[in-house]
Parts: C-alpha cells; sequence; structure tokens
C-alpha cells in the first residue's frame, strides 16, 4: 500500500480544521514498521464473538429481528447482576475518551467516580476529550509514543482519522485470541453485544482488534416539533411536495420549519433517504460498488433541497451554527426541525419536557415511491487496549465486561446513573430521577459509556408514551432502512484520503443548495473525487467485500 504523501497529509488535515502537530504525525506515518497491509482481503478471517444474549428483565415492547429495539415502558423493579467479581486488582488503568458534555469534577471530589472505581476494583486516570477537539487530540496521540498510549482508547466514529487502521494493528492490542468464537464465553456482557456491531466495527488483516459500541439501526433522524408540524398541515404518507407546502406554510417571520447544523449538509441525510438514494456505498449482486453520489436520487435530493433553501423555509445560519446551538433553537420553538443521530432520543424528551413535544419525523414518497431512512453503522466507534501482558489485558477486558452490562442490571444502573440516593432517586414508577449532584456528576460529563456498553433499549423514564411512539416509529420505518455496504469493510484509499474527498463533496453540496454553486456543479465534482480515488475506493471495498462474504 502506498505511503501517504505529506501533501496529501497537510490537505486531510486542513480540512478536518485539526491543528495538529505536523512533524509528530508525519514522523508516525513515515516510521515504525511502515505501511501494513489492513485488507482483509487474503487473509484467514477471526471468526466473529459467539454471541450470547444477557440475562435480563423482559422488554415490554419487542425488538424484531429486522432491528427494531426492545423497549421499557417502565423501569425494571429487579435488577439482575451481570458481574460476579470485581475486575479489577487496585492498579491504575488510565483511560481516553470523546465526550459530549462539560468536564467532570476531578476525582477526588466526584462521588460517581469514586463509585465507578470502587466497583471496578482500580483507580481510573481519565483524559476526556472533547467533540471539538477530538481530531488534533487523537494526531497527536497517535503520533506518539506506543509507551505513552493510555491503556483503553475509545475510538470514536464521528470522524475518519487518516491511516487509523494501520494505527490500530500497528499499536493496538489484537484481542482475537481473548474474544473470537467461544473466547469470549469469559467476559459474559461482551458476548451480549450483537454480531451486527462487531460486523459494522469490522476486521483489520482478518484479525479483531476493538469492542464495538452498539447502537440501533435508525441513524440520522429529522426531529420535527410534532405541533408545529400538525399545525402547518403535516399528514400521514405524505409526499415531497406536502413536505415542501408544510415546510413554507409554518416558517414565517423568524420561525423556520427547518434548521440545520454546520456540515450536516442541509440534513441531507434525511432527504437523500427520504429519495431513496444509497448511503454513501450501495453494492450490486454480483459485488460491484457504486457510490451514492453519482446516484441520480442523490442529486435529485441535492436539488430539492436546493428549492427548500430558496423558498426560504431554512434558518438562514443553516452553514454556520453549531448542533448545540441549533438544539437550542428547537428547543425554544425557533426552528421546528432538527437532524440529529435517532440515539439522541432520550435528551430530545427529557429536556424539551414541557417545552413542545418532539418526534421523530416520517419520511415522505417521492414519485410515488415511499421513502426510506439511514441505516446506521451499527457501531458507534470502538474500543482498543493498548499492548500488554496476558494478565493486564484479561483484567482491561474485566473492566469492558462491567461497563457494557444489560439494561436492567445492577452494574448499569451504577454507570447510568451512579448511586442511589446521592446522585438519582425513585420516581412513582420506580425510574431514576438524577438529584442535582446527580446532574452534574454523571456518565455524560465522565463518559465511561464510550468505553463499553450493552445493547441500547427503548427507555424514557417516566415518559412511557414516548417509548410507545419511538417503538412504533421504527416498526414502520425500519424495514426502509439504507446501509452503508462499505460498513466494516476496509480501503487503503479511504483510510488515507477519504476524510479529504469526502469533504471535498459535502463542500460542494453545501455551496449548491446554500446558492453559491450552481446545481451543474455537481456531475463535475463527483467525476473529480471519482479520478482522485472515489474508484479506487470501490475496488478495495468490492475486494473486501468478496473477503468478507
Amino acid at each position: 500500500m502506498p505511503r501517504m504523501s505529506r501533501r496529501t497529509l497537510l490537505r486531510s488535515m486542513a480540512v478536518g480544521g485539526a491543528a495538529v502537530s505536523v512533524p509528530g504525525l508525519l514522523t508516525a506515518c513515515s516510521s515504525d514498521s511502515g505501511d501494513s497491509d489492513v485488507s482483509n482481503a487474503g487473509k484467514k478471517l477471526a471468526p466473529w464473538p459467539a454471541y450470547r444474549p444477557a440475562a435480563g428483565p423482559e422488554p415490554d415492547l419487542a425488538p424484531t429481528d429486522a432491528g427494531v429495539q426492545a423497549g421499557y415502558t417502565a423501569y425494571p423493579s429487579d435488577l439482575v447482576k451481570s458481574v460476579s467479581r470485581t475486575p479489577g486488582d487496585g492498579s491504575t488503568v488510565r483511560v481516553m475518551t470523546v465526550s459530549f458534555g462539560t468536564p467532570p469534577k476531578p476525582a477526588s471530589q466526584n462521588r460517581f467516580w469514586a463509585a465507578v472505581e470502587k466497583a471496578l476494583g482500580v483507580k481510573i486516570e481519565y483524559t476526556i476529550i472533547s467533540q471539538a477537539d477530538y481530531q488534533k487530540k487523537m494526531a497527536t496521540v497517535m503520533a506518539g509514543d506506543a509507551d505513552a498510549l493510555p491503556d483503553i482508547i475509545n475510538m470514536f466514529a464521528g470522524f475518519t482519522l487518516p491511516r487509523e487502521a494501520q494505527f490500530v494493528q500497528r499499536r493496538a492490542q489484537d484481542l482475537t485470541p481473548y474474544l473470537s468464537g467461544d473466547a469470549i464465553a469469559d467476559y459474559p456482557n461482551l458476548a451480549g453485544i450483537p454480531t451486527h456491531a462487531w460486523r459494522d466495527m469490522g476486521r483489520i488483516g482478518g484479525r479483531i482488534y476493538g469492542i464495538p459500541l452498539e447502537r440501533p439501526l435508525p441513524g440520522s433522524t429529522l426531529w420535527i416539533n410534532q405541533d408545529m408540524f400538525a399545525d402547518a398541515g403535516m399528514k400521514e404518507g405524505w409526499t415531497a411536495e406536502d413536505f415542501t407546502a408544510v415546510a413554507r406554510r409554518g416558517t414565517r417571520g423568524k420561525t423556520y420549519m427547518l434548521g440545520a447544523a454546520n456540515g450536516s449538509l442541509f440534513g441531507n441525510a434525511f432527504h437523500s433517504a427520504a429519495h431513496n438514494a444509497p448511503q454513501r456505498w450501495a453494492v450490486t449482486k454480483d459485488g460491484t460498488f457504486l457510490p451514492a453520489w453519482a446516484d441520480e436520487r442523490y442529486k435529485a435530493s441535492i436539488a430539492f433541497q436546493t428549492q427548500l433553501r430558496k423558498n426560504g423555509s431554512y434558518h438562514p445560519d443553516a452553514t454556520s451554527i453549531s448542533q448545540i446551538d441549533l438544539t437550542t433553537l428547537y428547543y425554544n420553538g425557533t426552528v421546528g426541525s432538527m437532524q440529529d443521530g435517532f440515539g439522541a432520543y432520550l435528551p430530545k424528551y427529557r429536556e424539551s419536557k414541557g417545552k413542545m413535544s418532539p418526534a421523530a419525523a416520517l419520511p415522505y414518497s417521492v414519485g410515488g415511491e415511499p421513502g426510506a431512512i439511514v441505516a446506521a453503522r451499527r457501531s458507534f466507534g470502538y474500543t482498543v487496549l493498548k499492548k500488554a501482558r496476558k494478565e493486564r489485558i484479561e483484567l482491561l477486558l474485566r473492566i469492558l465486561d462491567y461497563l457494557a452490562a444489560p439494561f436492567g442490571s445492577q452494574e448499569w444502573e451504577l454507570v447510568h446513573y451512579g448511586v442511589e440516593g446521592v446522585h438519582f432517586t425513585r420516581g412513582k414508577d420506580g425510574s431514576p430521577e438524577f438529584t442535582k449532584l446527580g446532574e452534574v456528576e454523571n456518565n455524560t460529563n465522565l463518559p465511561l459509556k464510550y468505553l463499553a456498553e450493552g445493547p441500547q433499549v427503548l427507555f424514557v423514564p417516566g415518559m412511557p408514551d414516548a417509548v410507545r411512539a419511538l417503538h412504533a416509529w421504527q416498526r414502520e420505518v425500519v424495514p426502509h432502512a439504507i446501509r452503508d455496504a462499505s460498513f466494516g469493510l476496509q480501503s487503503a484509499t479511504n483510510n488515507s484520503q477519504g476524510a479529504t474527498l469526502k469533504t471535498f463533496l459535502d463542500d460542494t453540496v453545501t455551496g449548491i443548495i446554500a446558492g453559491r454553486l450552481p446545481l451543474t456543479e455537481w456531475d463535475a465534482a463527483v467525476k473529480k473525487w471519482r479520478s482522485r480515488g472515489g474508484d479506487r475506493m470501490a475496488e478495495e471495498y468490492a475486494k473486501d467485500y468478496a473477503a468478507n462474504t
């Protein structure tokens, strides 16, 4: 595989906005054992870990094989115990994860932190990286000394890190002997992570290097203010024309029906799926990989959004506002909708309670064909371990096994809510309700959930109707989810140039919808993307797909 050129690397970092230590990263890329083959093609593939669902309370709303989540309308009254022993040995464990919260209080002043340490039997030295700083920090970590790596590292899925697979293969522990096949039985909660999460995390060079963070099937979702959309004429079975009329009718004064955040391409994921366009990559029956961007339905979604922008339905700051600020506008009614991950449903319902009624939008139909939704990667990143002796790796895996406890277990309650009477009390239905202390000492600000987590379920404390609505929505849309066929596959070109090339296309989409570029620019942009690496990606994905099939 070719080495990454200095020019490519600099371009990639500039696009990502990462003020990284350039010399350090360049050194890392050109030293050590050099470029390695991370492809799975031609390799003996490690069997996926044998799936054994963890024991727990029966759900009120059943899951389906197609991907609808289990739903709990009430908190389980009898929690199970999923771990039989304290995992740790009193040693110190250094961990690092991304964070979407505010920095936590220091360990010495944090009772949540202390309670988790006691349960795990280790001292935790936590490096917490805000999402905004993640690429910069990871560039430094990936370029640094292997001995200085944290014991446990969260590889966040929100960014394409240049040469990520090569870094993992070179610096992280090969976990195949510990987790592949029946070996995972030593870690029952990790064995409860469904195979789809391991598959979408993928192998590297045929081996298993990480532990996936399982996520529900629905991905980017249009969250609407249900009352605003209903008042503007939203109806069952709506069409693209209906959507346009509702968006236009409900927009007045300084209230806009469509909100979007910087980098979201005006919420293009929802609209391209409604147009039944592939999501990044599609694969044909003969194994040929087709890029979404060359699909006429994708181009049609751009044209559709351009008209929505022209008629004034989008908030005027749709290309510059942050996701956090957009969420505030959504809660206060300035915008009637926003695109966000489906997994964001919990804060949507909890933080808007009494202010507005959030709901996941059903896709509209286009030309008589029912619309689809975006299928998420079933692994929201993954966790890797620093290379260490066997006993140390087993200790770290026991810790992750504890953190991966299922919903309805004592361990899950501690990691997600802290200590009863300190961080939470019980509501009338037994659901945990955060205390004032629990609102600042929790797993958002101390993001243990990005180290390991059990399979996610639908549950909104004290809001059973919200759970029923979300479950009903999933039953309707999950059969029409469009999955990116490249999930879990390796492409050397994508590893080295994917971030740069994707940003080039994303900027073009944004420019067209914003009115800075004509729609006729799109075909030329796709042609350039294909010639600069897109076609090579298609060939590499096809080769890896064949090896995994």
